[in-house]
């Protein structure tokens, strides 16, 4: 299952055999920006693997089938260190049952349960080693594709900007695709926002003075809050099982 817009490169995958846990997984880290992928099994994670690459595996330790370690192990003999691999588990939470987590591969272990900002800390912190950030993309963009893309921020069509700029609409277009491409966004409307949140246009669509400015954004644009709330488990969840 997929909710959520795409990702920066990709989707967070989710393996977690208990379907409430999962949606409340799935439920935070949409509202956080994320896109997600859930499965219920190592099998299905490693089948989906083998279509899509994630950006960041969420893994429960104790599953049917395939366990969370022998999916980690799958994982790294994929994918190297190029995917980060967080394990979650509700009972093993000695600190040996930590070091051996990490000693398989994986880059994180929480505990269940776990508030909502410490699983969205740890996330962004391992996405912001492995994944270019919008800001760090933006900077590729030249001075037209800046220009390009404030046009686009202040509503203009591909003829409009062709029009101002005295181009061609099909120059125009070339310049959106590098757009996309370097935002590594699908959408027009992507970019925008990108735009916004990372203050490369000012909300009138005009350009910034300085590009890369820290001034804050007006919090309609990009926003990601989430509520403070915990993940709890109930005690029937995991009551018949480990992990």
């Amino acid at each position: 299952m997929t909710v959520g817009g795409p990702g920066p490169r990709g989707a967070i995958l989710v393996v977690e055999d208990d379907a409430d846990i999962r949606s409340l997984l799935s439920t935070v880290l949409t509202g956080a920006g994320f896109a997600v992928n859930t499965v219920a099994s190592g099998e299905a994670a490693v089948e989906l693997m083998r279509r899509e690459q994630p950006v960041l595996v969420l893994l429960d330790i104790r599953l049917p089938g395939l366990s969370g370690y022998e999916v980690c192990r799958w994982l790294r003999e994929r994918f190297r260190d190029v995917v980060p691999i967080v394990f979650m588990s509700a009972e093993r939470k000695e600190s040996f049952d930590r070091a051996a987590g990490l000693m398989l591969g994986a880059d994180d272990y929480l505990m269940k349960p776990f508030l909502n900002e410490e699983l969205l800390a740890r996330i962004r912190g391992l996405l912001r080693r492995t994944v270019p950030t919008p800001r760090l993309l933006a900077e590729n963009l030249t001075a037209r594709e800046l220009e390009v893309l404030r046009l686009l921020a202040g509503g203009l069509t591909q003829a409009d900007i062709a029009n101002q700029l005295l181009i061609s609409g099909k120059t125009v277009g070339t310049h959106i695709e590098h757009i996309l491409m370097k935002l590594d966004v699908p959408s027009r409307a992507q970019a925008v926002a990108v735009a916004y949140r990372e203050n490369l246009v000012e909300p009138n669509g005009a350009a910034p003075v300085g590009p890369w400015s820290t001034r804050r954004v007006p919090p309609t644009f990009g926003s990601t809050a989430v509520p403070p709330a915990t993940l709890r488990l109930s005690g029937q969840t995991k009551s018949a099982r480990s992990g």
